[in-house]
């Protein structure tokens, strides 16, 4: 291939664009707040499910604590109807009475029952309700936290978008110089090569792969006339000679 020395010298222009705009690519990729917003969303889903665990707790406690509440009520209204009995005085026989007495008794023991039962219920609800509100305090502290890194994270992008527009619109100048063969061949070079396509010879080192010409090699380039675009025999990239290449 043919292609005016000066057009073979902006592919070295076009290949520093190329290279600023991989790191631009890999700066994106790599912004800390990418990291950051995937260990909140895994954490984020940890607490959600936690939230959901305790409010299901808290909501069963609720119901046990209903059930707790009107065990110790029937209880009691049945204490208060029997004392109400005997205050009255309407219990005849002796008999009865013994009966009623010791009903009473029972029945104020299994109120106690209920009520020491009523109230470990009552502690493990409040346990509950204060583990579900720290829990959504959490999950809002969580939120607040992941706005702030989104925001972070698309004021970086913002950034680096607007280099890579900048560097861009340098590099369409620069492809308008350079022959559309030689601009082929040197794409489907970088393609297959880390993103480099074209090194400049330098002291007789191939600055695309750091290999030493041969003299053999170094001889075949020098005989080339100026408009040959040559190729570095071992890592086949073009190989575009200057002032001190050596040669």
């Amino acid at each position: 291939m043919r292609a005016d020395a000066a057009a073979q010298h902006r592919l070295l222009d076009l290949q520093a664009l190329d290279t600023v705009l991989g790191q631009l690519a890999h700066r994106r990729r790599a912004v800390p707040q990418i990291a950051e917003l995937a260990a909140l969303d895994v954490r984020e889903r940890e607490l959600r499910d936690h939230e959901v665990a305790v409010r299901t707790a808290v909501s069963d406690l609720d119901r046990e604590m209903t059930r707790a509440e009107a065990d110790v009520a029937q209880v009691r209204d049945r204490i208060d109807r029997d004392r109400a009995m005997l205050d009255a005085g309407s219990v005849a026989s002796a008999r009865q009475l013994e009966d009623l007495q010791r009903e009473l008794g029972n029945l104020a023991r299994r109120a106690t029952d209920l009520e020491d039962a009523q109230l470990e219920v009552m502690e493990k609800l409040e346990d509950a309700q204060a583990r579900a509100a720290s829990a959504a305090a959490q999950v809002l502290s969580l939120t607040e936290t992941r706005l702030a890194a989104e925001r972070a994270r698309e004021a970086a992008f913002a950034d680096i978008d607007a280099e890579v527009a900048r560097v861009g619109g340098e590099r369409s100048r620069v492809v308008t110089d350079i022959p559309e063969d030689l601009l082929g061949l040197y794409e489907r070079i970088r393609a297959g090569s880390g993103g480099v396509g074209a090194a400049p010879l330098l002291r007789g080192r191939c600055q695309g792969c750091q290999l030493t010409l041969t003299p053999a090699d170094l001889g075949r380039i020098r005989a080339e006339p100026p408009d040959a675009v040559v190729r570095c025999e071992e890592c086949r990239r073009i190989l575009v000679r200057t002032a001190e290449s050596g040669l």
